[in-house]
């Protein structure tokens, strides 16, 4: 038998055992409980305000809430930008599971751009999932299109919203000007607190240069929301004010000095022709009309404009973005022959009845070159006051020799060409006075720099490096209607606040005035602007036959192209943007003017042609909606 151990059992040394682990369980377990007993207190006792401070922190959310924007009109109370009810698409990212395919099926219903397929999807992804972000507005059709396929299109639904409307359309595209989208450059110039949950902003015209009046500021509301911050319904006011919501402050409402009566019928004189129409009051320097043509949609970009679309505007050979009223600079032609001749007057370069032969051309002494007669033309035997009537150009390249390019650069620059005039919206050019200063000043090469005897000549018919803007065309005119008194040209004349409905004016803005011209050198050129429209012989007298008001004007042409000495202008051997400039100057009623226009007409052909017909419309839309009572024969 093989022998075996037995392990007897220590019933003592296992109950000690037993008893150890049980003490020792015991001391973690009162040690564990001080501790939590201790942070709890800690918790509840010591660090309560602390810490119930940041409770209400996560169970309450500020969402802002939107100002509405202000209201612009006209200056007799018609609206031309408002705000308007619309339908929104919008997309909660979490709780769609393909992106890509239900950005796809809301194409192929015509509720999104496809050329926005890749924006949108980033742009959603850009946002916590509960948050909606908005994919394109919709038409009523579009909403009801979508309204009856929700069910097919989870995470995606539509909501109502306000956005920028313009009755008018094109026709106050360039003075309104438009909103758009924010950007990452207006993030830059603008207080992004008080453009919380607004998504639009004013990009040009009167939209962008009054943004700060027109947008308000930004209100708020706090909302109850779980744990991942999704709300849950809004707060109800309490009478605390730590709980309150603020209401926004609407913005301004605007009152603008155009009147829409006159601007449309400025744009339809104009047709579709490439050009431009500013209308001026030389009593205050009021804009009555600013229009460029061709002309786009500022709706369009309210609601949003694809790339393709605007890749489209960008690239149109017309130019519809382009605003020729303000940005367009053009060599005057004769329309700056009545300033010339009032700065000759001044400084007796001239005598009101000294003559000179005109047989179509003109040579400087010594030289061989010719400057020739406009269209070819021959006038004989002319004064001062048939120069202008008549537009002999021979006569003014006499004439700017014997006074000088500096007396000939300083009258013209006292009449603000040269320079922005300073209306109140962006975009304004400074136009060109040539002088040999400026010569200097802008030709590096020394060669470059020399002034010729013959950019006199050619200056004195608006020629050669000069340019001006309408609105510098428009407000030189209303300041030889006014005798010398100027006035700065603005659109802004009124403000309406958005909460007290208390309507401000503002006073005009006086320039100063130009006064060292004799009374009768005022009356001897309006009175040959006046025979422009009247007399036998006169460049713009076909168009207003007719009239029941004076006018006093004066037509230009403005060569595009150089014309061979050998050679004749053949209008029709010339391609259409090539040909020549058709300008106005003009104001009415010329014994007490109310109204000033400045006219281009991009390759019109010629001022008598093409611009002065469209002024005779302009002026007979104002009298006639002023009720103008004809003058005595």
């Amino acid at each position: 038998m093989v022998g075996s151990s037995r392990e007897f059992k220590d019933p003592w040394a296992e109950q000690r055992l037993f008893l150890s682990r049980v003490i020792a369980a015991a001391v973690i377990v009162l040690l564990l409980s001080g501790v939590l007993v201790t942070r709890l207190v800690q918790l509840q006792i010591w660090n309560y305000e602390r810490f119930s401070e940041l409770s209400q922190g996560n169970r309450y959310r500020i969402d802002p809430v939107p100002p509405t924007r202000g209201i612009i009109y006209d200056r007799n109370g018609v609206v031309i930008a408002e705000n308007r009810p619309n339908w929104e698409l919008v997309a909660i990212g979490e709780q769609i599971d393909n992106l890509d395919r239900t950005l796809r099926s809301l194409e192929g219903l015509g509720l999104v751009d496809p050329s926005e397929h890749d924006a949108l999807r980033n742009l959603v992804r850009s946002h916590r999932g509960f948050e909606r972000v908005k994919l394109s507005n919709l038409s009523e059709e579009q909403a009801a299109t979508f309204a009856v396929r929700r069910h097919m299109f989870s995470g995606v639904d539509i909501q109502e919203a306000l956005t920028r409307y313009y009755p008018f359309g094109e026709m106050s595209a360039f003075a309104v000007g438009y909103v758009g989208s924010i950007s990452e450059t207006d993030l830059q110039r603008i207080d992004r607190s008080n453009y919380a949950g607004t998504s639009h902003i004013g990009k040009t015209g009167v939209e962008r240069a009054y943004e700060d009046r027109l947008h308000g500021t930004v209100g708020y509301r706090q909302l109850i929301v779980n744990a991942q911050g999704r709300p849950r319904g809004e707060v109800a006011d309490t009478g605390d004010d730590d709980f309150q919501s603020k209401a926004p402050v609407p913005g301004e409402n605007l009152v603008l000095s155009i009147d829409m009566k006159l601007q449309i019928a400025a744009q339809e004189a104009l047709g579709d022709v490439r050009g431009a129409v500013v209308a001026i009051d030389p009593r205050s320097g009021d804009v009555l009309a600013l229009v460029s043509t061709p002309a786009f949609d500022p709706n369009r970009f309210a609601a949003g404009l694809s790339r393709r679309d605007l890749n489209a505007l960008s690239t149109d050979p017309d130019k519809p973005l382009f605003n020729r009223a303000l940005a367009g600079t053009y060599p005057p032609g004769s329309t700056v022959k009545p300033f010339i001749a009032l700065t000759a007057l001044q400084h007796e370069s001239v005598a009101p009845d000294h003559e000179v032969y005109c047989p179509g051309e003109w040579r400087l002494p010594g030289q061989t070159h010719r400057y020739r007669e406009g269209r070819g033309g021959v006038h004989g035997r002319v004064n001062l006051h048939t120069a202008i009537v008549r537009s002999c150009d021979v006569y003014f390249y006499q004439l700017a020799v014997a006074m000088g390019i500096e007396y000939l650069s300083s009258g013209l620059t006292a009449f603000g060409f040269g320079s922005q005039t300073g209306l109140d919206i962006a975009g304004e050019q400074s136009g060109i006075v040539p002088s040999p200063a400026w010569k200097k000043k802008n030709f590096q090469r020394r060669e470059d720099q020399v002034w010729f005897p013959g950019e006199t000549v050619i200056t004195g018919i608006g020629q050669g490096y000069m340019l001006v803007t309408p609105i510098q065309l428009a407000s030189a005119g209303a300041t030889l209607a006014a005798r010398g008194a100027r006035f700065k040209p603005r659109l802004l004349i009124g403000s309406e606040s958005g909460v007290t409905g208390e309507m401000t004016y503002l006073e005009p803005v006086a320039l100063p005035t130009i006064d060292d011209h004799a009374p009768e050198d005022w009356d001897f050129v309006s009175e040959a602007m006046v025979g422009v429209t009247s007399e036998q012989g006169g460049t713009a007298r076909a168009q207003m036959v007719g009239a029941e008001y004076k006018v006093a004007g004066k037509t230009g042409t403005a060569q595009v192209i150089g014309i061979a000495q050998d050679q004749k202008y053949r209008e029709e051997d010339i391609d259409i943007r090539q040909r020549d400039h058709g300008l106005f100057v003009a104001f009415a009623p010329a014994d007490a003017p109310r109204i000033a226009l400045g006219i281009v007409v991009e390759n019109g052909g010629g001022g008598s042609r093409a611009a002065a017909p469209v002024a005779r419309k302009v002026f007979d839309a104002y009298f006639a909606s002023e009720n103008y009572v004809a003058r005595e024969p």
